[in-house]
């Protein structure tokens, strides 16, 4: 069976081939991360939603017009990487415009229905990013389906993202609730934990050193998420002080690390940054056995939070922080 829908956006022909195959575009409106080598025989590897990562190989690419790649989910018995087969077209509108047609074909019936939702929901999301440049967070990706320490972290990327997308220059040399650390500077400091817990993992994070912030940042935690997949968490890897810590506790690092300097640089803009309540518990687990070993260097004392705190600020005050406002 077949999926096949056409959209009609406000946006140039070339404007919209950039939006279904550029990662920074891509992150706008479908995934939370997204690798492209964008050629003939290149791969891709997009995480959709946490823990949900579709992937395969480009078959066809007319530059501008059409691509053809193959479709499956990464560790899927049913429909794994390359088992169907997405093509998406590029046409010019009689207004001016771009008509985009994406058709889904080599799926069951089962898969064709679920797929349907997934496209629906996301052509509606291009749609809107091509008429506002904003299509808005991505209800699908703020909770994981099966939470553990690296779909944790991908949610928490995905609410960072538009924060970062949104910083000003004039923001960047604003103060946190980071002690001594400006709104820049935990970004940098965000990017330098990227690379070392990926070396924990194994796994090489590389900074692009150029791009924007939320392309910098996004690469970056991708890689070492992707890095932290191949390591079995019921064993243990080298930890910062030369010997060796359980692979769990050092993954639950990642999300924390994520979420709690995501709300350091929404502080600082003055941005919203929501994570879901079940979002926040689990964090707050994973740092119930990280921060009180760390208070007095990494972290400082449990800051007061007023009574009516929500779970996200509660959390934020375990670690030490207290909100600006305050």
């Amino acid at each position: 069976m077949s999926y096949s829908k056409t959209v009609v956006l406000p946006v140039s022909p070339d404007e919209a081939y950039a939006l279904i195959t550029e990662p920074e575009r891509l992150r706008r409106w479908q995934t939370v991360s997204a690798v492209v080598d964008l050629r003939a025989g290149g791969n891709y590897r997009w995480t959709i939603t946490p823990g949900h990562t579709a992937a395969g190989t480009y078959r066809e690419i007319e530059p501008g017009r059409r691509i053809v790649f193959g479709w499956g989910w990464v560790g899927s018995d049913t429909l794994p990487p390359d088992a169907s087969a997405v093509t998406i077209t590029v046409e010019p509108a009689a207004d001016g415009g771009s008509q985009v047609t994406l058709t889904h074909e080599g799926l069951d019936g089962e898969q064709a229905q679920a797929h349907a939702k997934g496209w629906d929901h996301y052509l509606e999301r291009l749609g809107r990013i091509a008429g506002s440049g904003d299509a808005g967070p991505d209800e699908w990706a703020a909770m994981p389906e099966s939470i553990d320490p690296l779909s944790a972290a991908e949610a928490a990327l995905a609410a960072l993202q538009p924060v970062l997308r949104r910083l000003t220059p004039a923001d960047q040399p604003k103060p946190t609730p980071c002690a001594d650390f400006t709104c820049r500077a935990v970004a940098d400091h965000l990017m330098t934990s990227m690379e070392q817990l990926g070396a924990m993992a194994g796994a090489t994070v590389t900074n692009p050193n150029n791009g924007s912030l939320e392309n910098r940042v996004s690469v970056m935690a991708a890689e070492a998420i992707d890095g932290w997949r191949q390591v079995d968490l019921s064993g243990t890897v080298p930890g910062p002080g030369g010997g060796e810590m359980p692979a769990s506790m050092a993954a639950g690092i990642l999300p924390i690390e994520i979420a709690v300097h995501g709300w350091d640089i929404a502080q600082s803009s003055g941005q919203p940054f929501a994570l879901p309540d079940d979002l926040v518990a689990y964090l707050r687990g994973i740092a119930e056995t990280l921060v009180p070993g760390g208070r007095g260097s990494a972290f400082a004392d449990e800051a007061p939070t007023p009574i009516n705190a929500s779970p996200l600020d509660q959390l934020a005050a375990y670690t030490g922080r207290t909100p600006l406002n305050a």
